[in-house]
């Protein structure tokens, strides 16, 4: 039987939903994970796989992905899949929750049932990413807050790094705050007041640092307002994809590119399992008084099934206690 923290999962938010969640739990339960699968039972009892135990919590409603007041939503009765999945977390039933579905209603269901750690007053979108030089970058906020402070950006620091020691086990993490170039007078006023916050919270803080040198390998986490995040985030998502789009025309217009694609095939496997987001799983609400893993309503199989095993990562880490920690001792 698998042992190891109990992951609910909001069987019916996403692009994909039920049928991707459903198949992404039970690769996750094939490969040792414990979900709990939160939906309409009647729908999703019928797509799990014969032979593998996935429990399910029944709620018959949902929040839609084009909701335009999910607050409202969240709070409707009966409660929809979302809310009821970070009840289930609050109600220590679950360790930790995931959900690929409207990340508006997944960050309001968040703070409604499990609320904010002290002293934390905006919970960040993070998420780790790839860099050029082998390593990982911790990036937060990349959309919860589009209107921040510069109190914010210091608090984003030390969450920030302190998931960067629980997670990534990197001992003392690079702490860089973006901006539009290095020295001390750039960027906007936002930036200016809060690099010397950043400074005063004990991080170790390597100061301004622009996008280039930061997926360069010049940090290790990179702190930014959520509007800025977000739009970079979706800026190189689109390179990516221009870029791939762009290879891909020259390999097939050329009878030599084509033979030389079909060598580097397993380089090029590796590299798409590096950046791809059904690999990364989803980013992390941190800040909240639980793991909570939202995934992106794009979500597959492949990528439902990282998010759960980043779930239970965050968890067996101790990723909550650990942000606990820095926020008070800051």
């Amino acid at each position: 039987m698998a042992a190891g923290p109990v992951i609910a999962l909001d069987a019916m938010g996403g692009d994909h939903a039920p049928d991707a969640m459903v198949a992404g739990a039970a690769r996750a339960v094939r490969a040792g994970l414990r979900v709990l699968l939160v939906g309409d039972a009647d729908r999703l009892r019928p797509l799990v796989p014969a032979g593998v135990d996935i429990p399910i919590h029944h709620c018959p409603t949902a929040v839609a992905m084009g909701e335009r007041r999910p607050t409202q939503a969240v709070r409707a009765s009966p409660a929809p899949s979302v809310a009821v999945t970070m009840r289930l977390v609050a109600e220590g039933r679950a360790a930790a929750g995931v959900s690929c579905g409207h990340t508006g209603a997944t960050m309001a269901a968040a703070l409604f049932s499990l609320g904010r750690l002290p002293g934390v007053e905006r919970p960040a979108i993070t998420m780790v990413v790839p860099r050029a030089d082998g390593g990982e970058l911790t990036i937060l906020d990349l959309g919860a807050n589009v209107d921040c402070r510069p109190a914010h950006l210091a608090q984003f620091a030390v969450m920030g790094s302190a998931f960067t020691r629980r997670v990534r086990a990197v001992e003392r993490p690079r702490v860089g705050l973006l901006s539009n170039g290095e020295e001390p007078g750039k960027g906007d006023e936002r930036v200016q007041k809060a690099g010397p916050l950043v400074a005063a919270t004990g991080v170790h803080f390597v100061g301004n640092i622009e996008p280039t040198a930061a997926f360069g390998g010049g940090c290790d986490v990179l702190v930014c307002d959520g509007f800025v995040g977000n739009i970079m985030l979706k800026t190189v998502e689109a390179t990516a994809a221009v870029v791939t789009h762009i290879v891909r025309e020259e390999i097939l217009a050329h009878r030599s590119a084509r033979a030389g694609a079909w060598l580097l095939r397993p380089a090029l496997r590796r590299i798409r399992e590096r950046t791809d987001a059904s690999s990364l799983g989803g980013a992390l609400l941190l800040g909240v008084d639980g793991v909570v893993v939202v995934g992106h309503g794009r979500s597959d199989a492949q990528a439902v099934s990282s998010a759960v095993r980043y779930a239970a990562r965050c968890v067996e880490e101790g990723l909550v206690d650990g942000v606990r920690e820095a926020m008070a001792a800051g």
